[in-house]
């Protein structure tokens, strides 16, 4: 009994293994036979695609979070700019000005100190005088004032003789020869004294007798522009006091001590007139075009100010122009310069009887350049938190109440600041649209869209986003 059960077990495992066999080796016929049954079962289970959300739905708070402000968009021109890194600079000429010492002298007196405002003839400086060409100077012009004295007592004392016949006419020629040399050489003492550093009323006192031992060093006159560069005003000064026009010098710094000698000629002091200065820009070679075209049709440059607080200052009634451009090109940046004037604005304040001044912008302060270099005409202006990218892909999105339409645009042009986009009828002028926020919103439509919620809309033919109705 046993022995037959086993063999019926053989003879099945022989069975099912002929019938895989054959299987097997018929595959190519019936294979193709089972795939065709299959792929309609897979085609049924295939997934219908999912549309793209075009619409979200904000409500009044989460705008209000979002700080979203939607403003009604118009074509317009707009310049295409580039971007050109400089800093403000001093004016070569006008912004400082050094103080020499007329004469050979000690400094006996110093009465400005660094940071001090002083005015045009404002003492600086008081020098003890050691020169004597000087002294030599003040003694011809004492001795020709005395002569000149002596000579027209003669000419009042023998010039009625002459007229009588008492004596010759030769004499009198004689003598007005003689005042008239006499008088070349007190002009030309005088003027050398001036050169000097004495004032009119000092030399007055040289010629009745009053040497003088000591000069008083002022601050300069302040520069005479000319008609061509009148666009350089000068800065007036206000405080809480009152008003303080007029040009001004900071004291820089010292170059004298007390009691130093000093030869003429020698630097005292350097001051500062920061009311010009340039506004120095830094371009590559590959700009340079973009420049010369700005310069020479007197193009107008946006110039951004870096730590520059507007409120605290009245606003800036200048227009900026590139100057001129410098044909050398720095061998480490690899870069030339432009420059453009700049009118600076300042204040002043009372402390310890002494005025200091405080100026809007300084020298070495870091400025952005914008550069006009094409005119853009017929285009939509929108900042540039208004556009999103996906990919090649640009969005904009058009607000109705709190409901947001998601249209694609072309994007022109696009800098840190602004956006432009083609006006090719993908936007309608006078509608509304986000100026802001835009990466944010698309993020929020794309998060309704995954968890289901619909805004429940439709897009009217003008572009117009409704609930539906």
């Amino acid at each position: 009994m046993k022995s037959s059960r086993f063999t019926g077990s053989i003879v099945g495992f022989l069975l099912i293994g002929a019938v895989a066999a054959g299987a097997f080796f018929t595959r190519e016929q019936w294979l193709p036979l089972v795939q065709s049954e299959a792929a309609p079962i897979e085609s049924e289970v295939e997934p219908s695609p999912v549309e793209e959300p075009k619409v979200l739905k904000l409500s009044a708070q989460a705008r209000k979070n979002l700080s979203l402000i939607a403003k009604p968009v118009v074509p317009q021109t707009y310049w295409r700019k580039i971007q050109v890194p400089g800093e403000v600079v001093d004016r070569p000429g006008r912004s400082d000005r050094g103080v020499t010492s007329p004469a050979v002298g000690v400094i006996s007196q110093v009465h400005a100190f660094p940071g001090e405002t002083v005015r045009p003839g404002d003492k600086l400086f008081t020098v003890q005088l050691f020169s004597e060409y000087l002294q030599n100077t003040q003694k011809e012009l004492f001795s020709a004032s005395k002569e000149i004295q002596l000579i027209q007592e003669q000419l009042d004392r023998l010039g009625p003789l002459a007229e009588s016949g008492g004596i010759a006419g030769t004499k009198i020629i004689d003598l007005n020869n003689q005042l008239r040399r006499q008088e070349a050489l007190i002009q030309s003492h005088r003027q050398d004294l001036l050169t000097r550093g004495l004032s009119p009323s000092q030399i007055q006192s040289i010629t009745e007798g009053k040497f003088i031992s000591t000069v008083e060093v002022v601050a300069p006159p302040p520069f005479q522009a000319s008609k061509a560069s009148s666009e350089i005003q000068q800065t007036a000064f206000q405080s809480d006091s009152g008003n303080l026009s007029g040009i001004a010098y900071e004291v820089q710094d010292l170059r004298a001590e007390l009691g130093q000698q000093v030869q003429a000629g020698q630097l005292l002091s350097t001051l500062s007139d920061h009311s010009s200065l340039y506004v120095e820009g830094h371009a590559f070679k590959r700009e340079a075009p973009y420049l010369e075209n700005a310069a020479q049709l007197g193009w107008s440059i946006h110039v951004e100010f870096a730590e520059d607080v507007k409120e605290h200052w009245p606003p800036l009634q200048q227009e900026f122009q590139i100057r001129y451009i410098s044909n050398a090109i720095d061998t480490e940046s690899r870069t030339f310069d432009f420059f453009i004037p700049l009118q600076n604005q300042a204040r002043a304040y009372q402390k310890d009887d002494e005025t200091f001044v405080v100026w809007r912008f300084r020298p070495g302060q870091r400025v952005r350049l914008h550069v006009p270099v094409e005119e853009l005409t017929n285009v939509i202006v929108l900042p540039s938190g208004a556009v999103v990218r996906e990919g090649p892909e640009a969005f904009v999105f058009q607000q109705n109440g709190s409901l947001f339409n998601r249209i694609p645009v072309h994007v022109l042009h696009e800098d840190r600041v602004n956006t432009v986009i083609a006006n090719d009828g993908s936007i309608t002028p006078g509608l509304f649209f986000a100026q802001s926020s835009a990466a944010s919103l698309n993020r929020i439509l794309k998060s309704q869209a995954a968890s289901g919620m619909r805004a429940d809309v439709h897009v009217h033919a003008d572009g117009t986003v409704h609930a539906a109705h």
